[in-house]
This record gives C-alpha cells, structure tokens and sequence, in this order.
C-alpha cells in the first residue's frame, strides 16, 4: 500500500483523535526516515524525545532480536534476568534504590501518585493526601496523571477530575512554600515542562522544592519522562541543578522506541509497596528490558558525552536564526529539548518543512520544539536550520 492508500484505510477504521500530518513513515536509520513513497526526511522531532540512540540502533536492534528469540513474556510471577539487570542499571547510575517497571511515562504517575500516597498512610500521615504540582505542567492522560496536568484543555469532556492535587505557580519557591501543609504527601515536577512549552526550571526553583520537601518529611518526585535518558545533556535533568528526588519517573527515550516505563525510589518509599498494592502486566518484560538496558549501556558510553556540545551548538543556530525574524520570541530549553516562542501559529511552518525534506514539532500553537536523536551532528544541524530558514523567509515574503 501507498501514502495514500494507507492514509484513506487509516480514516476508515482507526480513532481520529491524533491530528496527524498526511505522511506514513516506513522505516528509519540515524536521524532520517523514510515514508511510504521513498522520501527521506531530517527528524528533529525523534517520536516526541523517544528515539535519543536514532531510529533503529544496530545495539537496540540486537538486544531486541535475541531477546524476542529466547523468551516473549512470562509475567511477574516469576523473575527474568533482562529486567534485573536493567534494574541494577538504573539503580547504580541514579539515586534511587528500587525499580518498578511498566509500560508507559502515563502508567509511571500513575504508580508514582499511588506509591507517595501509600508512603503517607504507611507512616501514620493519613490525611496527608494532596500532592502539590505545578501550573502549565504535563503528566500523562490516564485519569490520575491527567488530574495532576492543570491544563483546561486537557480536562475538557473528562471531568469530573480525580481530587487530592493543588497547581502553583512554576519556577515560584515562595508560592511553593506557602502550599505545602500537613495535607500534602508529595511535591511533583518537571525539571522541564515539556509539553507545556520547554520551559526549563529554575535552579532556585528546585533547590527550594528539595529543602521544603526534605523540611517537611515529604517525597520530591520529579517526572522525568521527556528529560530523562541524556536529553538535558545529564543522563537525568536533576543532576544539573544539584539536588536528587526521593521518587521519579523515566519512560519514552528508556527504550529507545521499544514501550518501557519505570519508576524509581528510595528503599524507604519503595518500600511501602507491598505485595498487591500495585502491578502491571506485561511491566518488566524481558524484550522490553533487553531493549532499554541496550539503550541504556549504548548511550552512556558512546553518545552521552558529546551531547553538550551538540546542543550548544543546536542553540547558537537557533539564535542566529531568531535573530533573523521579528516575529520570533525566544529561544529557551535545556541541552538538546530546545523551543523557539513566536507570536505566529506555527503549525503552517511545519507543515511547509515536510516537503523540503524537515520534521520538526509545534506545541501550545506557537512555540517550534526541537528534541532530535543525540546523536545528531552539527552538519545536520546545519541541514535543519537550513530548510527552516528558508520555510520563514517564504512565509516572511508572503
């Protein structure tokens, strides 16, 4: 079948609540893909900060292979290797003590939220069942993840919302403050709010959530779902900012494309889930886990040190190129999870992008988010700014 072919068969018989462009990607290598009529195209986009090795790592595509050879699933019942020694993984390159493996960034708040609730009654703090979360934040579309994202546009249809979270203003240490009582059990943040608009946190801002946390007793969760697994140019944001959660969230780039979500704590909070408090089926799967320790090995020892300088360089250009058009704002972000904030709809851009040959993302209608594969070089970089450039001088002379 042909673009069109499949694009007319997807109409027919699939959900319609993705806006998605009239393109069918077949294959990809590196930071390329291809779509079903042979086209290539530069991804700056990498699935949405998932694909941080590029599309189809020779090291991923091993470990999946010989894993899906051996053994496909066998549930939680029983122990498989691939999954503890990707736990011991984590657990060695990170703060935390445990891992609990499911699916998804979505079904990690979703554990995250049940486990510091627990962690409050388990130590006598009952009525502490309100987490404090941040404005213009994102966590997921499950129900408890969705009611911790304080965004109207999200919630519309959906309501009522599940009760026990508070929104205050982000990179805000004095309104964080005066939030958390003796109703709170949890603080929850991104380091970046990704889907918010990249926008990057303060330091200030998470030294005074760590030492209001660490005051009152309570678990700092940080989801680093979008920031985790290098992105920032750290395997893990918190490590810029000089402080460590109690709990956090890891998904999308932990398996390089292959679904894996996990959640990690320290022993004294992982600790409150006990036998049948929580579970996920096929969470932990030894493909799954082949995949992401693959991931996990490959990144830290061959693309991870070079990712700073890739995004000091990604930045420079998108300053220059800012520089260049009125109508563009700012240029933020950290490492390589950059955006540019214009005063124009952006989706027009993008969409003129595809047939030059360029993949690139809009959020919140007016802001071009950046997030490619790591290992991005600075000649496709080059290649990148290129074709934008020229998309804003058409539109410029239009």
């Amino acid at each position: 079948m042909r673009t069109q072919d499949i694009l007319r068969e997807a109409q027919a018989v699939m959900f319609q609540n993705y806006r998605s462009f009239p393109l069918v990607i077949e294959r990809g290598e590196g930071c390329r893909v291809w779509d079903a009529d042979g086209r290539r195209y530069l991804d700056l986009v990498a699935g949405i900060a998932v694909v941080n090795l590029g599309h189809c790592h020779p090291a991923v595509v091993r470990a999946v292979q010989d894993a899906a050879a051996r053994l496909f699933h066998v549930s939680n019942l029983y122990v498989n290797e691939n999954a503890v020694k990707l736990a011991r993984w984590l657990v060695d390159h990170s703060f935390a003590d445990r891992v609990f493996f499911c699916n998804s960034g979505t079904e990690g708040m979703e554990a995250a939220i049940k486990l510091v609730r627990r962690h409050a009654w388990a130590t006598g703090r009952k009525q502490a069942r309100r987490i404090i979360v941040a404005e213009n934040g994102f966590h997921g579309r499950t129900m408890g993840a969705l009611s911790a994202t304080i965004q109207a546009q999200y919630h519309e249809g959906f309501e009522p919302m599940l009760p026990g979270f508070a929104a205050v203003p982000f990179n805000d240490p004095d309104a964080l403050r005066r939030a958390v009582d003796g109703e709170t059990c949890a603080v929850m943040l991104e380091p970046v709010q990704g889907e918010g608009g990249v926008i990057p946190a303060t330091r200030e801002y998470l030294l005074a959530a760590r030492a209001i946390c660490t005051e009152r007793g309570i678990p700092l969760v940080l989801d680093e779902i979008q920031t985790g697994m290098g992105r920032t140019g750290t395997l893990f944001a918190y490590a810029q900012f000089g402080i460590e959660p109690d709990v956090m969230v890891l998904s999308k780039a932990l398996g390089n494309g292959f679904p894996i979500g996990a959640l990690l704590a320290r022993e004294a909070i992982a600790k409150c889930f006990t036998p049948g408090t929580h579970g996920a089926t096929f969470g932990g799967g030894p493909i799954a886990c082949a995949a992401a320790l693959a991931t996990c090995e490959t990144l830290d020892r061959e693309v991870l040190p070079g990712v700073p300088a890739k995004a000091a360089y990604f930045r420079k250009q998108l300053d220059a190129l800012a520089s260049e058009f009125p109508f563009m704002k700012e240029v933020r972000g950290l490492g390589l999870h950059l955006a540019i904030e214009t005063d124009v709809d952006c989706k027009p851009i993008v969409e003129a992008c595809i047939p030059k040959g360029l993949l690139a993302n809009v959020i919140q209608g007016k802001v071009l988010r950046f997030v490619p594969p790591l290992l991005i070089t600075e000649a496709e970089i080059d290649e990148g700014i290129g074709i934008l450039r020229e998309v804003l001088r058409e539109r410029a002379k239009s």
